[in-house]
């Protein structure tokens, strides 16, 4: 009973403070106070002040901040418009046009920025204009932009990955690998849905593209060339061995300054606007991370993860029904939070009944992530469909079933990873293998 009772009193004081509009992080410090004095005798300002300085002074936490810079700075670049250059002569004659350049221009981004938004904005201010001009189907425009902007959380530097990686205290290096073979499994997944559309509908009628010679084509992928160095500086630099994930932001950084500059786009109208940007990013998850810190430590003292991992287990679930109904859980979740809010807030609960099971955290960091990902596409809280809107004038319910087949794709990728997990472990067992 009294594990109810504690959970009743979290629950109704976080929907209460969430529901008042209160930020997320102060919610979550909230909750944990009123735990902390309800059900513990421990003073709770010195326990506050301490977690807080804590998980905020973090060296693994160092890379968040620079990664997010970096996405910003070549948000601000021309990047969207030499990645549509040099992608679309090799994508014109695929099933499905140039539709897939939605598709790998985020692949792309996403492994420069990290972030859902970032990718969506910079490759939708571009590619919504060029496929409309040449008759694309609407639905499939808005939905690929929508499911493919999400690989921004997958595919690293992925800021989703960082604050699990800090959350549950596993390396942020190996997570970065293990989103690799599954953001690109996806990208391939949305691709083939779109080549599979282009078939069968009868809407289907874009203008033809007018064919290139190879020549040309290869002239036009030079544009391709200043964003793929930067993701091989920054992710072969870690897989080599020779930076950490922190180390390999700052190198980052110093190449998104260079690329910018080298374009022209670098002034100091754009690099502070990318710095502040950056800061209100920064300050924002960490002060979720600081909440979610605060949170875990006061629902341990509880004794609440506990012994809701311990009544779980009396359930004797199969690995697959505990992950089933992980899976419905998130997706509820992510109808009212946003990804990374919804990752903090549950691990403390979630990881021990994960760990109980023997289920290896690296590969779970990949499912929530694919899960959460999930989130950025579903109504009402949606940000990627907010973020879609605002940039097409469409109606929610227009946008959300543009985006369904997607989230569908996304669905049948969860069961993918727990058919084949070593989609996820190959690469961080290479690395911890490699001699």
């Amino acid at each position: 009973m009294t594990e109810i009772y504690a959970i009743t009193i979290f629950l109704f004081v976080l929907f209460f403070l969430l529901g008042t509009g209160v930020w997320v992080g102060l919610a979550l410090m909230g909750v944990a106070w009123v735990g902390m004095e309800l059900f513990t005798n421990r003073p709770v300002g010195d326990a506050m002040v301490t977690t807080i300085w804590a998980s905020s002074s973090s060296w693994t936490l160092t890379a968040l901040p620079l990664f997010i810079w970096m996405g910003e700075i070549l948000f601000r670049t021309r990047l969207s418009e030499d990645m549509f250059r040099g992608l679309s002569p090799w994508l014109a004659r695929l099933p499905g046009g140039l539709v897939h350049t939605n598709i790998v221009g985020c692949t792309v981004f996403a492994a420069v920025s990290g972030s859902s938004a970032a990718t969506l904005t910079t490759v939708g201010k571009m590619s919504i204009p060029e496929l409309r001009a040449r008759d694309y189907p609407e639905r499939v425009v808005i939905g690929t932009l929508a499911g493919a902007a999400t690989l921004g959380l997958m595919i690293p530097p992925s800021l989703a990955l960082i604050v699990y990686g800090v959350t549950v205290n596993e390396s942020i290096t190996q997570l970065f690998f293990a989103g690799v073979l599954p953001g690109l499994c996806l990208a391939l997944m949305f691709m083939g849905y779109v080549a599979i559309y282009s078939m069968v509908s009868r809407h289907w009628n874009p203008k033809q593209e007018r064919g290139m010679p190879f020549a040309e084509k290869l002239r036009n992928s030079r544009y391709l060339i200043p964003v793929l160095l930067l993701i091989f500086v920054v992710i072969g630099s870690m897989y080599a061995g020779y930076a950490t994930a922190t180390e390999a932001a700052a190198i980052g950084v110093i190449g998104a300054l260079v690329l910018a500059a080298s374009q022209g786009s670098l002034n100091w109208g754009t690099f502070s606007a990318s710095l502040m940007g950056a800061t209100r990013t920064s300050a924002m998850i960490a002060l979720i991370l600081a909440g979610a810190a605060f949170l875990k430590l006061a629902m341990g003292f509880t004794g609440l993860p506990r012994a809701l991992a311990d009544g779980i287990a009396t359930m004797e679930l199969s690995r697959f029904e505990l992950l089933m109904a992980l899976l419905v859980f998130y997706i509820v979740l992510g109808m009212f939070l946003d990804g990374i809010s919804s990752v903090v807030l549950t691990m403390a609960v979630v990881e021990p009944m994960v760990r109980d099971a023997g289920i290896d955290l690296i590969w779970f960091g990949i499912f929530v992530v694919v899960v959460v990902e999930m989130a950025q596409i579903t109504p009402p809280i949606g940000f990627n469909l907010f973020v879609l809107q605002g940039m097409t004038d469409h109606e929610m319910g227009y946008i959300t079933r543009a985006a369904l087949p997607m989230f569908l794709i996304m669905v049948l990728m969860c069961f993918i990873l727990i058919w084949l997990p070593d989609l996820a472990l190959w690469l961080p067992e290479t690395m911890r293998n490699r001699p």
